[in-house]
C-alpha cells in the first residue's frame, strides 16, 4: 500500500467514495468495544450484527451492506462512526492508499511546511 506524496496532506471531503469500495475494514484491538459503546449497543450484539471474522481469522472486520460493497456504517453520505471511526478509515489516504486512488477520492491536497 502506498502512502500519500511527501509534502502533501490530503484533507478528506467526506465524499464517501472510499466507504463504497470493495475491501476490508479491519477493526483493530479495542475498536470493537469503543464502537459498540458509541452506538449504545451491547458488545455481543455489535459483533453479531455488524462484523465478520477476517479471512485470515486474526480479527474482525465490518461487514458490507447486503448485496453491495458499501460499508454497513455508511448512512447516505454520512459515516455513523465519524467520531470513532476505525484507524484504517481515519488513515486513508495519508497513511495508506492504493494505485489510482485519486481517480475516485475527492480529498483535497494541502501543501505541508517542512519541519525544521
Amino acid at each position: 500500500m502506498a502512502k500519500a506524496e511527501e509534502g502533501l496532506w490530503y484533507q478528506c471531503q467526506r465524499c464517501t467514495n472510499c466507504c463504497q469500495w470493495e475491501g476490508d475494514v479491519v477493526l483493530e484491538e479495542g475498536e470493537v468495544e469503543v464502537i459498540a459503546d458509541y452506538l449504545g449497543i451491547p458488545l455481543y450484539e455489535f459483533v453479531k450484527d455488524y462484523t465478520r471474522l477476517r479471512e485470515n481469522r486474526l480479527g474482525l472486520s465490518l461487514i458490507d451492506k447486503s448485496g453491495t460493497t458499501e460499508c454497513i456504517m455508511l448512512d447516505g453520505r454520512n459515516c455513523r462512526l465519524q467520531e470513532v471511526k476505525p484507524v484504517q478509515c481515519a488513515g486513508f489516504p495519508n497513511r495508506w492508499n492504493f494505485p489510482n486512488w485519486r481517480e475516485v477520492c475527492e480529498a483535497t491536497p494541502i501543501v505541508c511546511e517542512p519541519e525544521v
